[in-house]
């Protein structure tokens, strides 16, 4: 099984706080691979690097062969569009569109919105029924899975979330556990920052980090092809 993120070296200083050094790490496809660490551990800034909203200071980030590093402004757009569905714990919707038009917004910056395609992925999560619905009208589970409709309907080839779970109370973590776990049988790569200790015990591996640095790789479940 061949290597879709390749991260090597690492580094991203803010001033004199260095929030991520020498980090290696690489993800296999098809893996789910969680990451975990106290709060300031730079859990969320590893994501960012990856997701190409922040640039790294020092060291490679290679997704899928492609070096993120001196991409211009419109690749990384692009990258971001093609290659990554993004999931955060707030959800990002917006609140004057329904739950369709919310999911759209990720074909509009692809310029292909389509209804039916948007329709199916809502319909994917469990919400063919509230395609109407504004986020206000939405629980907090519903509003996390139009995010995950969002982050799946331009068909990515990595989905990152960052504390997916952290807004919701047990019933509806199931539920976007329960998703994950669907979306992984299928063979989607995922890597998905959590403080909770179940969701990150979900993953084929868990990766800790503690002040900027891996502290503790634990051995995949999955089994080297």
């Amino acid at each position: 099984m061949k290597e879709i993120i390749k991260i090597s070296g690492l580094s991203k200083a803010y001033g004199q706080v260095n929030a991520l050094h020498h980090v290696d790490l690489s993800v296999r496809e098809g893996e789910w691979v969680s990451i975990m660490g106290p709060s300031g551990s730079g859990k969320s800034t590893l994501l960012n690097i990856v997701c190409g909203l922040d640039s790294p200071t020092d060291g490679s980030v290679l997704i899928d062969g492609l070096e993120l590093a001196g991409l211009s402004a419109s690749e990384l757009a692009r990258y971001r569009r093609e290659m990554v569905g993004l999931i955060f714990q707030q959800f990002h919707l917006v609140p004057y569109l329904n739950a369709m038009e919310n999911v759209m917004l990720a074909q509009y910056f692809h310029s292909m919105a389509d209804e039916e395609s948007a329709r199916i992925a809502l319909e994917r999560v469990g919400l063919g029924h509230r395609l109407d619905h504004l986020p206000a009208h939405l629980s907090g589970g519903e509003q996390q899975r139009v995010c995950i409709a969002r982050a799946l309907i331009n068909e990515p080839r990595v989905l990152l979330a960052d504390e997916p779970t952290g807004n919701l109370d047990e019933k509806n973590e199931e539920a976007v556990m329960e998703l994950f776990q669907e979306l992984h049988g299928q063979g989607m790569t995922l890597v998905v920052v959590t403080h909770d200790v179940s969701v990150g015990e979900a993953g084929d591996r868990i990766i800790n980090l503690e002040h900027g640095r891996v502290l503790v790789k634990t051995a995949p479940k999955l089994q080297t092809a």
